[in-house]
């Protein structure tokens, strides 16, 4: 699949734009809310009392089908594509890498400062009335799973311009690099930490210490080795291997899979190797590339009609304001529903999973709905002169955003941290936007 996959003749595609790569980004992102409404079993036990659980872990299916449907590498790998494209383009304007740096941050940035500004003032006013610490916990760090993203994200993204020129000079060596980086991490992390010294896993409560803490490096390793591949997808290297070559890839990748998991400290569920990343996302990368790359000419052949163009854009104009909002969206409709007068059906009962689909319609009409309010955040106003144009400081705006999201992705989402967050990401806003005149 390359830059000049989709024929430039066609009226409804947009000339050197690959829709594909849009409609597997909507596809990633609804596939997370979809899970995630699978996730979130609330219901009541025969006494009354609450029940919340994740359901769709507790399945015998769950952790095969978690080699497939975990499909966060291929937003990085989609993500490397774009940015590839987008930086040939800052280079065609002359615009410079702090620049493309600042319009990245703006991006991911924007959407995510009302939610922080949500999370502080609900977890606040829940501290203040004294709701149970137990339930806000609980329901706190379920909402906050998700922002990992953002930290992870930004920095891959900041580093791009950097990346694609280590990729230019040396292609491949820096996948190889990175893939080294990421099992010596993992190694250090399971063997020596783990293993040796006998660090557990962080403390439910408070900050403490924790095994995980030890895998946060491969934020920059296993992303940026999906980020690096995305780049040879814009360069047509997949689209040069032949059908056989991809299965090949595939299967190769699956066995490589099968054998890091079978060592110790891997988790047999890919969700468990997401945070912190593994080598193994690396590997499945790889593998949803290639995946990818087949199914690229009947992919291609749906964002050939209007229809599809229409849904996908449409959708994709909101597509940060979807995957942020939608779990604290699923959290309040659950609530309703507790508070309703109706009976709740037991979570993993053949009924409950029967309305899982029409859930999944009520969150996204829910979102939207919201979205139409949220949308503007989306909109990245003109890139001028910003207050401080230094390099040091678009990095240190770099740094102030992502720092409390991966505080809270190792400890959970709690008022403080949401605080930081909110602070941080105003901050990181502020020295990077150009003064309105």
């Amino acid at each position: 699949m390359s830059r000049a996959a989709i024929d430039p003749r066609s009226r409804t595609v947009p000339v050197g734009r690959d829709l594909t790569l849009d409609l597997v980004r909507v596809a990633c992102v609804l596939l997370v809310v979809f899970v995630h409404v699978l996730f979130t079993g609330v219901g009541r036990e025969a006494d009354g009392s609450l029940l919340i659980e994740k359901t769709v872990e507790t399945q015998s299916w769950f952790t095969a089908a978690s080699w497939i449907a975990n499909i966060m590498p291929l937003f990085f790998v989609v993500g490397g594509y774009a940015a590839r494209a987008g930086w040939r383009s800052a280079v065609a304007r002359h615009e410079s890498a702090g620049t493309f740096v600042r319009v990245r941050l703006a991006r991911l940035a924007r959407p995510a400062l009302p939610l922080f500004l949500f999370f502080t003032i609900a977890l606040g006013a829940a501290r203040m009335l004294g709701v149970d610490p137990a339930l806000v916990d609980t329901v706190a760090i379920g909402v906050g799973s998700p922002l990992w993203f953002l930290a992870a994200y930004m920095i891959a993204q900041a580093l791009a311009p950097t990346m694609m020129r280590f990729h230019e000079r040396h292609g491949a060596w820096i996948l190889l690099i990175l893939f080294a980086a990421a099992l010596a991490v993992d190694a250090f992390r399971f063997l020596l930490i783990g293993g040796l010294l006998g660090v557990e896993s962080v403390p439910p409560t408070g900050y403490g210490l924790g095994q995980e803490l030890f895998g946060i490096p491969n934020i920059l390793f296993a992303w940026l080795f999906a980020q690096q591949v995305g780049f040879f997808l814009y360069d047509g290297w997949f689209a040069l291997r032949t059908w056989w070559q991809l299965v090949l890839m595939i299967a190769g990748g699956y066995v490589a899979l099968w054998a890091l998991v079978s060592l110790g400290g891997y988790t047999q569920s890919m969700l468990g190797n997401q945070w912190p990343p593994t080598a193994t996302m690396a590997v499945l990368a790889v593998i949803q590339t290639a995946a990818l790359t087949i199914l690229h000419r009947p992919l291609t052949a749906v964002m050939r009609t209007r229809a599809a163009q229409g849904t996908i854009l449409l959708i994709g104009s909101r597509l940060m304001t979807i995957y942020l909002w939608h779990l604290p969206v699923i959290m309040v409709l659950v609530g309703i529903e507790l508070l309703l007068p109706l009976p709740l059906p037991l979570p993993g009962s053949p009924l409950w999973w029967w309305t899982r689909p029409l859930f999944f319609v009520v969150v996204l009409a829910a979102v939207w709905l919201l979205s139409l309010g949220l949308g503007r955040f989306e909109r990245v106003p003109p890139s001028g002169v910003p207050r401080r144009p230094s390099t040091a400081v678009t990095a240190a705006a770099v740094v102030l955003f992502v720092t409390p999201i991966i505080a809270i992705t190792a400890y959970g989402l709690d008022f403080p941290l949401a605080a930081a967050a909110a602070a941080g990401t105003s901050a990181a806003l502020w020295f990077t936007k150009a003064p309105t005149r």
